[in-house]
C-alpha cells in the first residue's frame, strides 16, 4: 500500500496515530485539573510501566489536556547524572509564561526566584553563579529557593510558583519522564514539597513517569509518599483497544484488516503499543492491497521483527558490557525456565552462572542503574522491556 499515507509511528515517544486503551487515564486526569483549579484537595500522579506501554505517550497526551485547561506546565526528562535544579528550573520558566500573569511585578518576582533556584546549582562561586543564566531575563532573588538544601529551596520555589496561580484560579503541572533516574536526594525533596503544597492546598501537581520500581524508588526515600501520591500503572492494551490501535487509523486512510489479520497481529504484538506500530507499519509497507490479511501480517513479520531488534531491542543490549551480558543471558534463560514469568529469583540467575549472588551484585546494580532490569521485589529481578528474554534467547 501507499507508503506515504502510513498512518503507524514506531517512535520512541510519538504519540501514535490512534491513543487507544487510556480513555480511563484521560477523563481521571480532566477531574484532577478541575478539582486542583477549584482548591480542592488532591494528589499528585505517578504512572508506572515497562517500556513500550506508551507511558511518555500518555504524559504528553496529559500535559496537552492541561494546556487546554489553562494551566502552566513544564516538562524535563530525569537523569542519573545531572541534579534536578537545571531541569526542573527550566519546566517551572515554561510553566510561569504559560499562565499569562497579567501583573509583571509578580511573574518577575517568581521568575527572579526560578532563577536564584537554577543559579545555586553552579556551586558556591558567586562569579560562576552569575556567568551560567538559565534564559530567565530578571535578577535573582536572593534569599528564597537559594540555600543550598534542596529540600528547603524546592519547598519555596514551588511554594511561589503555587501562589501565582493562585492569583489566577489556574494550576501549574510539572511532568517528569524517566521519573526513577532522579537522584536520592532529589526524590526526598520532591516528596517533601509535594507534601507541602498539598498541606497548603496550593494548585501545583507533579505528574511522573517511569519504570515500575519507581513506587518502591519514592517509599524508600519517604515513607508517606505511598499516601502523597496516586499511582496508575500502564499496562499493554486489551484485545478490544489493540484491535482499535490498528483499526482506526487504517478506516481513514481507506484501509482495513481482516479478523484474521487482527488475531495474527495480536499474537506478535501482545498488545504492547511500540509493538502494535512496529508492526503496522511494516504490515502497511508490504501489504500489497486492502484489506489487510493474516498472510501480509506473515511476510511482514521478519521485516518488524528486525526493526524491533535494532531499535528497540539491540539500542539497549549494546549499553551493556560483556559480563553484563552474560548476566541478561542467564536472567532470559531462568525466565525460559520459570515459563518466562514476569521476574525471577536472583539466586536463580548466579546458580546458571555457577556464581555465587553476591559476586554478581555489581552487575546486577549496574544493569539497574542503566534502566536494563529493575527489582520489584527482594530477591527477584525483571527486565524493564517486554519480550527482552525471548529476544536474548533468539539471539544466542
Amino acid at each position: 500500500m501507499d507508503p506515504i499515507r502510513n498512518p503507524y509511528a514506531p517512535g520512541a515517544g510519538q504519540r501514535p496515530p490512534e491513543l487507544a486503551g487510556r480513555d480511563h487515564e484521560l477523563g481521571a486526569f480532566e477531574v484532577v485539573l478541575e478539582r486542583v483549579a477549584n482548591g480542592r484537595p488532591e494528589r499528585s500522579l505517578i504512572l508506572t510501566g515497562l517500556r513500550g506501554v506508551g507511558k511518555t505517550v500518555l504524559l504528553n497526551a496529559l500535559r496537552s489536556s492541561a494546556v487546554r485547561a489553562g494551566w502552566g506546565t513544564g516538562k524535563l526528562e530525569a537523569r542519573p547524572d545531572q541534579p534536578l535544579r537545571r531541569p526542573l528550573s527550566s519546566a517551572l520558566h515554561t510553566a510561569v509564561r504559560e499562565l499569562g500573569h497579567p501583573h509583571s511585578d509578580d511573574v518577575d518576582h517568581v521568575l527572579g526566584v526560578i532563577k536564584s533556584f537554577a543559579q545555586r546549582d553552579a556551586g558556591p562561586d558567586a562569579k560562576l553563579r552569575e556567568r551560567w543564566n538559565p534564559g530567565i531575563d530578571v535578577p535573582a532573588v536572593r534569599g528564597r529557593a537559594d540555600s543550598g538544601d534542596i529540600e528547603i529551596d524546592l519547598v519555596e520555589l514551588l511554594s511561589d510558583v503555587g501562589g501565582l496561580g493562585s492569583d489566577l484560579g489556574k494550576g501549574v503541572a510539572v511532568f517528569i519522564d524517566e521519573m526513577q533516574d532522579l537522584g536520592p536526594d532529589d526524590v526526598s525533596a520532591l516528596c517533601a514539597a509535594c507534601h507541602e503544597i498539598s498541606q497548603a492546598s496550593l494548585p501545583v501537581i507533579v505528574v511522573g513517569a517511569g519504570l515500575p520500581h519507581l513506587p518502591a524508588v519514592l517509599s524508600a526515600s519517604k515513607s508517606y509518599s505511598e499516601r502523597l501520591f496516586r499511582y496508575q500503572r500502564i499496562d499493554r492494551l486489551d484485545r478490544d483497544a489493540a484491535d482499535h490501535a490498528l483499526s482506526a487509523p487504517a478506516k481513514e486512510e481507506g484501509a482495513e484488516f481482516t479478523a484474521d489479520a487482527l488475531d495474527a497481529m495480536f499474537t506478535a504484538t501482545g498488545g504492547y503499543p511500540y509493538f502494535i506500530q512496529a508492526y503496522g507499519k511494516e504490515v502497511w509497507e508490504l501489504a500489497p492491497r486492502s484489506p489487510v490479511t493474516a498472510d501480509d501480517v506473515a511476510v511482514a513479520a521478519p521485516a518488524a521483527q528486525n526493526e524491533l531488534a535494532v531499535g528497540f531491542f539491540g539500542s539497549r543490549y549494546d549499553r551493556a558490557t560483556p559480563g553484563e551480558r552474560e548476566y541478561l543471558r542467564a536472567m532470559a534463560d531462568a525466565a525460559e525456565q520459570h515459563e518466562d514469568a514476569d521476574s525471577v529469583p536472583t539466586a536463580a540467575v548466579a546458580d546458571l552462572l555457577g556464581r555465587k549472588p553476591q559476586s554478581l551484585s555489581p552487575a546486577r546494580d549496574t544493569l539497574m542503574k542503566k534502566g536494563l532490569i529493575y527489582s520489584g521485589e527482594r530477591g527477584r529481578i525483571a527486565f524493564t522491556v517486554p519480550h527482552f528474554g525471548r529476544y536474548l534467547r533468539d539471539q544466542a
